[in-house]
């Protein structure tokens, strides 16, 4: 077709589509960048009716949760029944991008494209099937809950915390309070409708009744299949905590210092350069249980986050508007002086 689209909203379903997620900070994706440029070729030179489209990934975040998108640049092509077939999260291979038009250009509308000639369908509702997997194994014994292991929320969460504290049982949590679509997800995925829900090696144990049900036959941690001689890990509160104090100025930003992949991340690293100050980062887009337990631990539901002495700051709003009235430069440098 040989046009690139600028689309201000997800397109619409027909017809094969590659889109290029991009930020006008990031200058490989940004118009004239090289990744730009490799849409456009491939516009340019694809025969068959397949759309190519450009989206601002951090102006229409709702277009971006959508496919899954935390990275730029990002590559998405859909099939026609507009299923995602394959994607490329932060590549820059010139050549996997082709290859994968090039698949998608001569699947049959039943194949819709993927790696090998094999079917890569994911519909949004199998990609948040695979997230709920990887949240069910995040750790050994894993508690969907309302609220946090210091902060229930509703009485059967605060139950469940204190039986499995009682016994010494290292356990993850995820607060189904802070997202929708896992706490919806969740009921259908394991088939069990209420809150909490426990986890042990990935299988569903179930909700409070069978937890106490257990615990009148014997120990949870032996019908857990937790071995009592295993060295305890560390429950997420406590990793959450060391990780949080690891330096007196701590960032939890998406990417590093030196290749920020979101543009409010890169400007708090800015500011944070300007005032010369040394700070630890911590990606959080490498680490699942980290990003999600961030957010319910300081009631934060965004990054950045920016933490100085163990205590949260905020994000890039309130970063920006404390560099204006300078109690940033004096909050850091007391970090600093102490």
């Amino acid at each position: 077709m040989g046009e690139v689209i600028d689309f201000t909203e997800a397109p619409p379903v027909g017809g094969k589509t590659v889109l290029l997620f991009w930020a006008p900070w990031h200058e490989a994706s940004a118009a004239g960048g090289p990744m730009d440029q490799v849409l456009r070729a491939l516009a340019s030179s694809t025969s068959e009716t397949v759309r190519f489209g450009r989206i601002q990934a951090e102006k229409l975040p709702d277009v971006s949760d959508r496919y899954g998108v935390s990275v730029v640049p990002t590559f998405i092509l859909l099939n026609e029944a507009g299923v995602v077939v394959e994607r490329i999260d932060g590549g820059d291979d010139v050549s996997q991008v082709t290859q994968a038009v090039q698949r998608l250009v001569a699947a049959s509308p039943s194949q819709g494209g993927g790696t090998g000639g094999d079917l890569v369908s994911l519909s949004p509702t199998e990609m948040l099937t695979q997230r709920l997997e990887r949240l069910i194994r995040s750790s050994e014994v894993m508690l969907f809950m309302k609220g946090v292991p210091t902060a229930p929320r509703c009485g059967f969460s605060r139950q469940v915390v204190d039986m499995l504290q009682e016994e010494n049982i290292p356990f993850g949590s995820f607060d189904i309070l802070s997202d929708e679509n896992v706490r919806q997800g969740l009921k259908t995925h394991s088939n069990w409708p209420t809150y909490p829900q426990i986890y042990a090696k990935g299988d569903l144990i179930g909700g409070l009744d069978i937890l106490k049900e257990m615990k009148e036959e014997g120990s949870l941690k032996e019908q857990f299949g937790i071995t009592a001689t295993a060295e305890a890990q560390p429950s997420l509160e406590e990793r959450l905590k060391k990780l949080i104090n690891r330096n007196r100025v701590m960032l939890f930003m998406k990417g590093l210092p030196s290749a920020p992949r979101c543009g409010f991340s890169r400007q708090t690293v800015e500011i944070l350069d300007s005032e010369s100050v040394p700070y630890d980062t911590f990606d959080i887009l490498q680490d699942e249980e980290v990003r999600q337990g961030l957010k319910s631990y300081s009631n934060w539901p965004t990054f950045p986050q920016l933490y100085v002495d163990g205590d949260l700051v905020g994000g890039l709003d309130i970063i920006q508007e404390m560099e204006e009235d300078g109690s940033l430069s004096e909050l850091l440098k007391g970090a600093h002086g102490q």
